[in-house]
């Protein structure tokens, strides 16, 4: 007697757009979009805003404002997502992103902007964690590289429009409507979402029992991991100016950066201990060797080879596109996760090497365009690997806290890779000749960063 002709059939994953995960699905790139949205769309009216607001520093310290705040988000929306679930953490960070836009479009002064920037900071701090958490609980594991390949894949879109669209709505409308026009489109992506968010056990506690569970410890901790990036940034940027001062705040930062980060990443990750601690720091390799080049590319091609800023920012352009190749590829590919990262990581490091020639005499700026392609290239491939990785090798009551791990590992990594660069740049001098020089330093000091990320691969095992 045959079996049952269903019983033949070779079961087929669901893909994260069929009947079961669509709504869902759609709901989290709406949400993507739109922080990757405002992110590449602050800095084309920042002038307009300085301008207004009367602060020509109110550049850096925008950004400071968000980083520092979603740094503390992170780590408390993943410790309140193991412990109360992600439903909440998501719809407070959502709200918190949509009232920081409400807030900056609203500001009539440069410190109710800054406030206002460290809302949306909270908000997408908040968000982004809690995303990552409903998607190891929502999707089946099969799904998930898939998953978080769109994820990345959603920052492509306003990579390519975001600051053209910023820059027109900005001179027709003023630049306040280019935040007030995000807020709307909030209502949509969480009526998409909210199936998932009564998806039963998915969304329920799994609170954790280790000291990474500890409320009031890993509030300190995150506090501690906040204070101390900014505190330390802020030195290593004055020491050229003020040598004694700088250094005390550098001493500073530092000591209350590896306070919080033992108590906030896996146990053994400063250590760099084989498995999920070093996959956790693997992030940070990558995003503080990829940014610490990518800010630095606009300057380096607009002073030293004469682009204008549209064509200093097709580079940027073509990185994310790289990024999505990369992202799609890796979803598509089975295989020990080590050699996938290994080969990302190298990627990244013969992008920047390629991209060391692009202020060299006698050479076109434009080799940095298909330099940064095999870059993003890296970082899909490399950097979705290591998500899809560190979910799968974190007890489910941890991924919350290891989610937050990744995203702080992420912005850290990014953050003191581009202010030491920038530091680097006041150092070596702004003329022509100089930024030149700096760019060459800052690209050398990140190849170093992702080599040491392929040796240090294979002990993500």
């Amino acid at each position: 007697m045959t079996a049952p002709k269903a019983l033949d059939t070779p079961h087929k994953p669901a893909g994260i757009l069929g009947p079961e995960y669509r709504t869902a699905t759609l709901g989290i790139l709406l949400v993507v979009t739109l922080i990757a949205f405002e992110g590449m769309s602050v800095g084309v009216v920042m002038p307009a805003i300085a301008t207004e607001l009367d602060a020509l520093d109110l550049y850096g310290l925008s950004f400071s404002a968000f980083l520092i705040a979603s740094l503390f988000m992170n780590v408390v929306a993943g410790l309140w997502s193991d412990r109360r679930g992600y439903s909440l953490p998501f719809l407070a960070g959502v709200v918190l992103f949509a009232a920081g836009m409400g807030l900056a479009g609203a500001a009539g002064s440069a410190e109710m902007f800054l406030v206002a920037r460290a809302v949306q900071g909270l908000g997408g701090g908040a968000s982004i964690v809690a995303l990552y958490v409903m998607i190891a609980r929502v999707y089946a594991m099969e799904v998930r590289p898939k998953a978080f390949a769109a994820v990345s894949a959603a920052w492509v879109v306003p990579a390519m429009v975001g600051p053209s669209v910023a820059g027109f709505v900005g001179e027709q409308w003023g630049w306040r409507y280019v935040f007030y026009g995000i807020v709307p489109l909030v209502i949509p992506a969480l009526a998409m979402l909210v199936p998932a968010l009564r998806m039963g056990s998915a969304g329920e506690a799994q609170p954790g029992t280790g000291p990474r569970s500890r409320p009031v410890e890993m509030t300190l901790a995150a506090t501690a991991t906040a204070g101390g990036a900014g505190l330390l940034l802020h030195g290593v940027d004055r020491l050229h100016v003020a040598a004694g001062t700088a250094s005390v705040e550098t001493v500073a930062g530092l000591a209350l950066l590896v306070y919080g980060l033992y108590r906030l990443m896996p146990p053994g990750a400063l250590r760099l201990r084989r498995g999920l601690s070093t996959t956790v720091l693997m992030r940070g390799f990558f995003s503080a060797a990829f940014f610490g080049v990518n800010a630095y590319i606009p300057l380096a091609l607009q002073h030293v080879k004469g682009f204008d800023t549209a064509s200093a920012g097709i580079a940027l352009t073509t990185g994310a596109l790289g990024w999505s190749a990369g992202s799609y590829l890796q979803s598509r590919q089975a295989g020990e996760a080590y050699k996938r990262i290994r080969l990302g990581a190298g990627c990244v490091t013969v992008a920047i090497l390629i991209c060391l020639l692009a202020v060299v005499p006698g050479m076109t700026g434009w080799i940095s365009v298909p330099a940064w392609v095999v870059g993003g290239f890296g970082m899909g491939y490399g950097i979705t690997t290591i998500t899809v990785t560190a979910m799968k090798q974190s007890p489910v009551n941890e991924q919350g806290a290891n989610s937050a791990a990744l995203s702080v590992t992420d912005q850290l990594g990014s953050a003191l890779s581009i202010g030491i660069g920038g530091a680097l740049v006041n150092v070596i001098g702004h003329s022509s000749a100089q930024i030149a020089t700096g760019f060459l330093v800052i690209s050398g000091l990140m190849a170093v960063i992702s080599l040491s990320a392929v040796l240090l691969a294979g002990r993500v095992r």
